[in-house]
């Protein structure tokens, strides 16, 4: 990747950067960025697809992850449209996983060799690009949800090999790991890994020593599942009495202290929370704002960790 010289407090479009500047790889980005994942929802309204992404533009979210797996290929698409060269996104795909329609999970796993290969083109043909600026291998080793079995449980530098040798011939810029162990990110640390994707939140913090490793490489942190989520294993942060008392003193959201804690708590850490209305987005951009004094900050730190009870299958 070229060196970003852009001013590291506005994006190309001239919108301040909510959440201050952050580092991917060699790209300045916004801190508080957007998950796309959640789009597909909108299928029956492109246009409010179209118009909440240039929302997030007009915001300052330059940095948005996303899969051609989510939603069958609609989310990239959406992007592909609402996007522009001059509004200069840095767009992350991930692979190693497709839609499985009739499933217990909404995705499964592809992970061979292969299949990271075929994701990686499916990607570039959906979002009409010809290289991906980061490209998140989407491993299985912890989080919830899938787990590996049978042919899909394929050695990690199998996959790297071929990560390395699509961005050898210029199809991805770098390389990320999504759901990875710290043994895992130990072992892809030579392939120069530019970004970690594992769920972490206020009240599930397991991968402490993984998220100093982190910022000890120049590698970024990017929190799935920043609050909690839908999924019954995982706490969600908004339901602790302390982010509900410290919303109450500041005058803002507890998903918006949840949010502030993550990026007060490492300068390393980029956010990507997701969204399908004009509102919440503007709520979580807004988050970026959220100033946690010392006392606050003691009180939300005090919030146990627990881990998700994750259910196989």
């Amino acid at each position: 990747m070229p060196t970003d010289t852009r001013s590291p407090h506005t994006t190309a479009t001239g919108a301040p950067r909510p959440g201050g500047p952050g580092l991917l790889g060699d790209r300045t980005v916004s801190r508080v960025g957007y998950g796309a994942m959640q789009l597909a929802r909108l299928r029956d309204d492109r246009g409010a697809a179209v118009a909440l992404v240039r929302r997030a533009v007009e915001l300052g979210v330059d940095h948005i992850d996303t899969a051609q797996f989510y939603g069958g290929g609609l989310v990239n698409d959406l992007l592909r449209e609402a996007l522009r060269p001059e509004d200069d996104v840095l767009v992350v795909s991930k692979v190693g996983a497709e839609p499985d329609p009739v499933g217990p999970h909404p995705f499964r796993p592809a992970q061979r060799p292969e299949q990271l290969r075929a994701g990686v083109e499916d990607n570039l043909r959906g979002l009409g690009v010809d290289r991906i600026p980061v490209v998140n291998l989407r491993r299985i080793d912890t989080g919830p949800g899938l787990r590996a079995e049978g042919d899909q449980a394929v050695d990690l530098d199998d996959q790297l090999a071929v990560m390395t040798a699509m961005r050898d011939e210029g199809k991805i810029g770098a390389i990320g790991l999504s759901s990875v162990t710290l043994d895992g990110l130990r072992r892809a640390l030579p392939a120069g890994i530019v970004c970690v994707q594992n769920a972490y939140s206020l009240v599930a913090r397991d991968d402490e020593d993984m998220l100093r490793l982190c910022a000890a490489e120049g590698i970024a942190w990017v929190p799935y599942f920043p609050l909690g989520s839908a999924v019954p294993s995982l706490p969600k942060v908004t339901d602790e009495s302390a982010v509900r008392a410290a919303a109450e003193s500041l005058g803002c959201t507890p998903s918006q202290v949840g949010l502030a804690w993550l990026l007060r708590h490492d300068p390393n850490l980029l956010l990507i929370p997701g969204t399908v209305t004009p509102d919440h987005l503007e709520a979580n951009v807004a988050a970026g704002t959220v100033t946690l004094d010392d006392a606050t900050l003691a009180a939300l730190d005090a919030v146990p960790s627990r881990p998700a009870v994750i259910a196989r299958g």
